[in-house]
């Protein structure tokens, strides 16, 4: 939170974020819970990012619960407005992968509405103001655990680690593969690499350069190949990790200030904001926007009384920030939406290309 940001150096928290909390084998500590990037580091290539297994696979469950539970409820009556939001994405999935996917197969078109949701889930966690979750993280391991609150890492954004990007795109990888030997063979699959783009029949060259050729062919191929799993995790990745860089850096920039009008009321607490604070200014905040939905607050008065809660509680520095916040979450609620789809339709598309004869 604010008074955090106080006690460290600009480095020291923008590093802090973008930590995972890591479980591993250390050469001195044994598996244990990594207490910096040094000990991270130590811990080599086979330790876990704990935080990005939770929340992947919460956010997973999440899905599952949420698209079950409306197709358990599902009716020929009229639907309620949460299931026709359901319907509509199934069906926009649907409809790319008739377009798109050429074959036969009863496993894209679930496997394409897993992608896109998923990865959207994982993305929209991005839009959660950075602080909030790690600081949450720091309370409970210091108060249930006796944890060193500094020591106490949360990364929530899955699709930030390289680790979560490459791991689906590498099972993506894999299907291209199952996809390429179950229809092609594998004589027409090892055929399709050493024979393209140059055929070498087709273009009446000479038997003797042929292995030249097929050589030659087999290095491209291979080549376009690999590159799908790496450009389709990396892609996701970079995409996601520079929109988190972006909020922790408007966080930062705007959580400093001493004098009142500059800080707000947070200012009184001289950097050491306690927890209910925090708890009353959200909930004022959320109240104003309930009696917004239910009509009892004009959108002019909310949108005033919003913008005072805000100066109050942090000042100009606050204030400045959430506006920051608000408008580059705005933009890129486009991105992550833009990236969950560019995911699922590459993937369709390139097991669409394995799945058909060149």
């Amino acid at each position: 939170m604010a008074g955090d940001t106080e006690t460290k150096t600009t480095g020291e928290y923008i590093g802090h974020h973008l930590q995972n909390l890591t479980f591993g084998n250390h050469p001195e500590h044994g598996w244990s819970f990594a207490h910096s990037a040094a000990d991270a580091q130590a811990m080599g290539f086979w330790a876990f990012h704990v935080d990005t297994i939770f929340w992947s696979l919460l956010l997973g469950l999440v899905f599952l619960f949420m698209f079950r539970s409306v197709a358990k409820k599902a009716n020929s009556g009229v639907p309620t407005r949460f299931q026709a939001f359901v319907e509509s994405i199934v069906e926009f999935v649907d409809n790319s992968v008739r377009e798109t996917f050429h074959g036969t197969s009863r496993l894209i078109a679930p496997l394409a509405l897993t992608l896109f949701v998923w990865i959207f889930f994982m993305n929209f966690m991005d839009l959660i103001p950075v602080d909030w979750l790690p600081w949450v993280a720091q309370q409970g391991a210091e108060k249930l655990l006796g944890a060193d609150p500094h020591h106490v890492y949360q990364k929530v954004v899955p699709t930030t680690d390289v680790n979560a990007t490459l791991g689906m795109s590498i099972t993506v990888f894999v299907l291209i593969i199952i996809y390429s030997l179950r229809f092609k063979g594998v004589g027409g699959f090892v055929s399709e690499l050493v024979m393209n783009p140059l055929n070498p029949k087709e273009l009446g060259m000479p038997k003797v350069v042929w292995p030249l050729v097929m050589t030659f062919n087999l290095v491209l191929e291979l080549v376009s190949l690999l590159a799908k799993p790496v450009s389709l995790g990396l892609r996701l990745f970079g995409n996601l990790y520079a929109g988190e860089l972006i909020f922790i850096l408007i966080a930062l920039i705007f959580t400093a200030g001493s004098a009142w009008f500059a800080a707000g009321l947070s200012s009184l607490f001289h950097g050491h904001v306690p927890a209910w604070f925090w708890m009353v200014a959200t909930l004022t905040i959320l109240a104003t926007l309930w009696l917004n939905l239910k009509n009892k607050l004009a959108m002019k008065p909310t949108l005033l009384l919003l913008l005072l809660e805000m100066l109050l509680v942090g000042g100009l520095a606050f204030l400045g920030g959430q506006l920051m916040h608000f408008g580059w979450a705005v933009f890129h609620l486009i991105v992550i939406t833009l990236q969950a789809f560019i995911f699922m339709m590459l993937t369709i598309v390139y097991l669409s290309m394995a799945s058909e004869h060149h």
